[in-house]
C-alpha cells in the first residue's frame, strides 16, 4: 500500500465544545453502575473526536478486549475491500470457492447461496451451523459446512449463524492467499492506528471470522468513526461509500414479530454483519456488552467493553441519557463547568473494588504449604494449593493445563498470566479477603476478556470445599462447579 499515515490517537475535545453536555455523560454512567452492568470501558466520540473516556479500573487503555461478535463487522469490511479489489463479487457461488469439499449431491439451495447470504445471515440454514462445525474430527469446517442441510431458500429467512462469518474467512483466504487478519493488516488496521490485533484460527489456519478478534477500546472507536465517515481516513477513501452504505443498511428482517420486538435491538433489521438499531443508527456488536455503536444523525460513535448480561439495558441507556443530549446546542453549559469537573472526577475514579478486609484469619497458618487432592470432577482440576505471606496469596491449580500459579493482593488487584480459560495465557487482576462466615473468597478478574471468576474456600478439618462461579457464561451449566479436596 502507498504512504501509510499511521495515527494511533484520535483527537480529544471537551463535551461542549461538540455538542454535549458533560451532565449527561455523568448520567449515564451513573445509571451504568447503579444498574451494576458491568462495563469495562467506555468511550464516545462526536464530530469525530473523543469527548469522554474511561476504564473501570484495574481494565487499562492500553489492553486489548476479546470482541466475539464483534469481530464479524471486520470481516465483513474485509469481503468490502476485497470487492473493490475485484478479488470476487457478492454474487459468487459459496460452493464455487470450495469444489474439493462440497458435497457429492449439491441441494438446490446450497447451489443458490452466495457471499451475499453469507453476510446477510440468510443463508438458509435453521440452525447456528457453529457447533458441528467445531466438532468435525478432521477439523474441516469448511467441509463441515457446505454438508449441513439447508432448509430454505437463501435471502428469505434471517438466522443468526456464526458459521457463516467462518465461510467469508474461509472464502478471503481461498482468493487472497493470506488470513484474514494478514489481509486486513495493510488495509484497515495500520491506516487506522490498530496495532498488534489478534485473531483466532480453526484447525486449519483460517482465522474465525465470526469472533476471536481482539483490540482495544479505541480501536473500536476508530472502527466505528471510519464508518461514520463514509469509509474516508486522513483524507484516503479506505472503503467505498457503496459498500458502506450496502454494509450498514437494512439488508434482512429479523423481527419474528414478538411481543417487544418494536423496542428490541434485535429486531431492526440486518446488513452485513452489522445490526440495524433503533433511532437510525446501526452497530456491530458481541456477546456480553461489546459494542459499536454509530448514530449517523447525531455523528457520534460509542465504543464500549463489559462483562454484561443485559446487552439492551446498556444500550437504551445510550438511546434513553446520550442521544437525547446531542439534540440540540441551546443547553449547553459553558466548558470548565462544575459539571465538566464531574465528569472528569467520574471517569478517573471508575474501578471494580477489590473485597476490603479487616484481618487475616488465623486459617492462613493452616493453609499454607498444604496441597489439597480434588476428588475427580468434569473440569479436570486435580490440585489447588494457597499461602500467605503479609501482602499476597498464592493460588496453585494443577488441571488439565499443569500447573498455574496466580497471584492475588490482600484487599488490592495483582496482575498474573496463567492459563485457566482457555489453552492461551490469560492476564488476571486478582485479589483475596477473608468473608465474616470465616471463608476464603479469591476473585480473579480476566481483564481482556468479559469474565471474573470467584473461588470461595470452606476449611473442614483436613479438607476444603471450593465454590467457584463465572459471572458469565455461553452455557449455564459452566457458571458454577463445587469441587472437594483432600490434604494430600
Amino acid at each position: 500500500m502507498e504512504n501509510m499515515q499511521i495515527t494511533s490517537q484520535l483527537p480529544r475535545s471537551l463535551p461542549e465544545e461538540q455538542g454535549i453536555p458533560s451532565a449527561a455523560i455523568s448520567s449515564f454512567l451513573k445509571a451504568m453502575e447503579e444498574q451494576q452492568l458491568g462495563l469495562h470501558s467506555f468511550m464516545l466520540l462526536r464530530h469525530g473526536a473523543v469527548v469522554a473516556e474511561g476504564w473501570w479500573s484495574p481494565y487499562k487503555p492500553e489492553l486489548q478486549h476479546s470482541l466475539f461478535s464483534l469481530s464479524k463487522s471486520f470481516t465483513s469490511t474485509a469481503i468490502g475491500l476485497a470487492v473493490a479489489e475485484g478479488l470476487l463479487s457478492l454474487e459468487d457461488k459459496v460452493v464455487a470457492f470450495f469444489p474439493n469439499d462440497a458435497p457429492a449431491d449439491i441441494s438446490p439451495n446450497l447451489a443458490q447461496m452466495n457471499i451475499s447470504h453469507l453476510l446477510m445471515m440468510g443463508t438458509g440454514h435453521t440452525e447456528d451451523t457453529m457447533p458441528p462445525m467445531m466438532s468435525s474430527e478432521d477439523g474441516n469446517w469448511v467441509q463441515a459446512f457446505l454438508r449441513l442441510p439447508v432448509d430454505k431458500t437463501p435471502g428469505t429467512h434471517f438466522l443468526y449463524n456464526t458459521g457463516a462469518s467462518y465461510m467469508l474467512s474461509a472464502i478471503l483466504q481461498k482468493v487472497s492467499g493470506l488470513t484474514l487478519l494478514e489481509y486486513l493488516e495493510p488495509r484497515l488496521f495500520v491506516p487506522l492506528g490498530i496495532q498488534h490485533p489478534t485473531w483466532g484460527s480453526c484447525p486449519r489456519g483460517i482465522n474465525l471470522g465470526g469472533f476471536g478478534l481482539s483490540i482495544t477500546t479505541e480501536d473500536i472507536a476508530a472502527f466505528g468513526q471510519l464508518y461514520l465517515q463514509q469509509g474516508v481516513w486522513n483524507n484516503r477513501q479506505l472503503l467505498t461509500p457503496e459498500w458502506i452504505s450496502a454494509a450498514t443498511s437494512k439488508q434482512i428482517s429479523n423481527d419474528d414479530g414478538s411481543p417487544g420486538a418494536a423496542s428490541s435491538d434485535w429486531s431492526q433489521g440486518y446488513g452485513y454483519q452489522f445490526w440495524q438499531c433503533q433511532h437510525g443508527g446501526f452497530r456491530g456488536d458481541g456477546a456480553f456488552g461489546q459494542f459499536c455503536i454509530v448514530m449517523p444523525e447525531q455523528d457520534a460513535v460509542v465504543a464500549i467493553t463489559s462483562g454484561s448480561s443485559d446487552m439492551q439495558r446498556i444500550m437504551n441507556g445510550v438511546w434513553n441519557i446520550l442521544l437525547p443530549a446531542m439534540s440540540t446546542k441551546s443547553s449547553v453549559a459553558p466548558t470548565g463547568s462544575a459539571a465538566n469537573a464531574e465528569l472528569a472526577l467520574l471517569l478517573d475514579r471508575l474501578s471494580f473494588q477489590p473485597g476490603r478486609q479487616k484481618e487475616a484469619s488465623v486459617l492462613e497458618e493452616f493453609l499454607t504449604g498444604k496441597v489439597f487432592r480434588i476428588e475427580d470432577n468434569p473440569q479436570q482440576l486435580e490440585a489447588v494449593s494457597v499461602s500467605f505471606n503479609t501482602t499476597e496469596a498464592i493460588l496453585i491449580l494443577q488441571g488439565m493445563y499443569g500447573k498455574q500459579l496466580i497471584k492475588l493482593g490482600r484487599g488490592e488487584w495483582i496482575e498474573s498470566s496463567a492459563q485457566i480459560l482457555d489453552s492461551s495465557k490469560n492476564l488476571i487482576f486478582s485479589s483475596f479477603t477473608w468473608t465474616a462466615e470465616g471463608k476464603l473468597k479469591m476473585t480473579l478478574l480476566f481483564v481482556e476478556t468479559p469474565f471474573c471468576l470467584t473461588m470461595e474456600v470452606s476449611v473442614k478439618d483436613t479438607s476444603i470445599v471450593l465454590n467457584q462461579q463465572f459471572n458469565l457464561s455461553m452455557s449455564p451449566e459452566d457458571l458454577e462447579a463445587e469441587f472437594v479436596g483432600y490434604l494430600a
